[in-house]
């Protein structure tokens, strides 16, 4: 019997590594060439942005790394482009910009440089997060998660929009997660001051991720910029940082992620067809898994929700010319300066923002009703 572990150990390994050489085999081809594409990634030197870049750069893409630790994703850029090669002949381009989701100082410096750099914008890939923090707030004062995983990209995209539009046919990528089932969108404590449970604040971002491309698909309706969400599925990337796993069962863990989790590479391949694949062209507000369309459970299409969640978004990351009844204090003062809060004033604005926010959900609540809308 003792002798047989063994060799029951390795047919099993044996079997397993078939199963991953099947599946990774089993990858849809690529879209195509990109060249002559500008695509920027959010989050591109680790996981599934790091991956996504490297395969738009094999495709000629002019890839523009969007990342928050400068130094890191310079040696994400060095180590994809050493992987891919130099191509004299039309060869693609890996570019590095700082951007801190969890700050809108640094989304509007990102976005300006872009915009004065750049002719041309082809894909906008939302691939950046942050799962299970313990509670913490961006610089802005936001819940880390909601501010990260959805403020952040919500204003990232709408100061990229004119461009988009003007190098339309144009493409958004949301990266999303199935653990959006979980999520709730408590209008009354979107910044978790009430009460905070991490899983549950992941959900709701993820949520709010495909309520934001769904109500934004609706609003592009005719632009020729298309807009699709997707989760990728379980991927060993470094996501899961901030998840406690007890020391006694990490080599489970690292087996059981071996053998079953997809590579950053598989991951990303959902987010590569929805970027390159003539397949998708023209496809608008659909939500994917494995570079195939899939249905969504009714509260990620609620509509309803959808254009509340929009509307306290524009005010929450000040995109808003009016603040409504706030007409002075530290809110006010973010028309004067772009969106761009004062240290001293930001826990203030933070609060007002999130009263306005509030005020507001309840009357378009109460408009809806009278309307006959639930």
């Amino acid at each position: 019997m003792a002798a047989a572990l063994p060799a029951l150990a390795l047919g099993a390994g044996l079997l397993v590594a078939a199963w991953r050489w099947l599946r990774g085999a089993a990858r849809p081809g690529r879209g195509g060439s990109m060249r002559g594409k500008t695509v920027i990634i959010t989050g591109a030197n680790s996981g599934l942005g790091r991956a996504a870049a490297a395969e738009l750069l094999r495709m000629r893409a002019r890839v523009i790394m969007g990342c928050r630790d400068r130094a890191r994703a310079e040696r994400a850029a060095r180590e994809i482009r050493a992987e891919v090669g130099e191509r004299a002949d039309g060869a693609g381009e890996l570019v590095v910009r700082e951007l801190d989701l969890a700050s809108l100082r640094s989304v509007r410096a990102f976005c300006h440089r872009v915009l004065q750099e750049e002719s041309r914008l082809d894909v906008l890939i939302n691939n950046a997060g942050i799962f299970q923090c313990p509670y913490m707030k961006t610089e802005d004062g936001f819940e880390m998660q909601f501010g990260v995983n959805h403020l952040g990209h919500f204003l990232l995209t709408n100061l990229l929009l004119g461009l988009l539009k003007n190098s339309a046919p144009s493409r958004i990528v949301v990266v999303s997660s199935k653990l959006y089932k979980y999520g709730e969108i408590n209008f009354e404590d979107l910044n978790s001051e009430i009460s905070y449970n991490k899983s549950f604040c992941y959900s709701r971002s993820k949520l709010a991720n495909i309520l934001f491309a769904r109500e934004l698909a609706r609003r592009l309706e005719g632009t020729g910029v298309t807009v699709n969400s997707l989760h990728p599925g379980i991927v060993r990337t470094n996501l899961g940082r901030h998840v406690n796993i007890p020391l006694l069962a990490k080599p489970l863990f690292n087996l059981v992620s071996w053998a079953f989790f997809k590579t950053p590479l598989e991951g990303a391949q959902t987010s590569i067809y929805l970027a390159s694949s003539p397949d998708v062209e023209g496809v608008s507000g659909k939500y994917f898994g494995d570079c195939k369309e899939e249905e969504l459970l009714p509260k990620a299409m609620d509509d309803l929700v959808a254009r509340k969640l929009w509307d306290i978004s524009e005010v929450m990351v000040g995109l808003l010319k009016s603040f409504g009844r706030i007409k002075s204090g530290p809110i006010a003062s973010l028309n004067g300066r772009k969106g761009i809060l004062d240290t001293r004033h930001r826990d203030d604005c933070t609060t007002g923002c999130l009263s306005a926010a509030k005020t507001e959900s309840w009357e378009l609540r109460t408009k809806a009703e009278a309307r006959g809308e639930h």
